[in-house]
């Protein structure tokens, strides 16, 4: 196995601006909402776990930015297009994943994912976006996947959603450009996260596997890197996209993959 990397450098440069990260109390989102509070941002923290955003705020205490914890339904569309008023960064987060042939894959949980992991990107963006235009700068980051790029069975929600994303943040990418705002996804491959711990029963019940091999012989198995991605290395990506190096990056996907989608 690939030994884990080293600890990603801290990044600065973002005082006096306001961050949203959705699915900000675990994860990805976590990992983010740090990074960007010690880059000087003010991060309003989205998420519904009011008990994992508390502990966020907690371990924000010190860093050059604060966190505000937001707890907030995304599939409450019109609140959360209001939650993204005055945001000059936002960060499309928070996802949801059910494993299951498409014949049996129950219609109400396939609603539910595509509304928080599309349609409420969207009302995000399109809340963020007056004031971005107003100020002639602003950053959208959506966290899409490498399943944004490629399919894999047994997930038709998330890898329709994450299609979807890839092609607003595009859209976003060509409408803002002329007012300064910058659009780009970040596509990990598989993440130390909750959200992927808990497919490991659901990938071994539809893959006939026995859960100890599902990491190695179904998840790993297209990666040349043979490792799970860290959230920091995610939310590392994501800052890089919101500093002044990546100001002519716009509408493109950064692959976080260990070399998947080289085959």
């Amino acid at each position: 196995m690939t030994p884990p990397p080293a600890t990603p450098l801290a990044v600065t440069g973002l005082h006096g601006r306001t961050a949203l990260v959705t699915g900000a109390a675990g994860g990805i989102g976590r990992a983010c909402a740090l990074l960007l509070a010690t880059a000087g941002a003010k991060v309003r923290a989205v998420d519904l776990d009011a008990d994992g955003l508390s502990d966020l705020a907690a371990r924000a205490t010190g860093l050059a930015g604060v966190v505000e914890p937001h707890v907030l339904d995304l599939t409450d569309l019109d609140a959360a297009e209001d939650a993204a008023a005055g945001t000059d960064i936002l960060v499309n987060n928070a996802g949801l994943q059910h494993v299951s042939p498409l014949e049996d894959f129950p219609p109400d949980v396939f609603h539910t994912v595509l509304t928080v992991m599309l349609e409420a990107p969207f009302r995000l963006i399109r809340g963020a976006l007056p004031h971005m235009y107003g100020q002639g700068w602003g950053r959208i980051v959506n966290i899409s996947s490498v399943h944004g790029l490629r399919a894999s069975a047994y997930k038709a929600a998330y890898v329709a959603a994450k299609h979807g994303l890839e092609g607003l943040s595009k859209t976003a990418a060509l409408e803002g450009a002329p007012h300064g705002v910058t659009s780009n996804c970040v596509n990990p491959g598989y993440v130390r996260t909750p959200l992927v711990e808990k497919q490991l029963a659901d990938q071994a019940r539809v893959h006939g596997l026995p859960e100890e091999r599902v990491l190695a012989e179904i998840l790993l198995k297209d990666s040349a890197v043979k490792r799970l991605v860290e959230p920091e290395e995610v939310a590392g990506a994501v800052a890089y996209l919101c500093g002044p190096a990546a100001a002519f990056v716009t509408g493109t996907s950064l692959v976080l993959d260990g070399g998947w989608t080289a085959h």
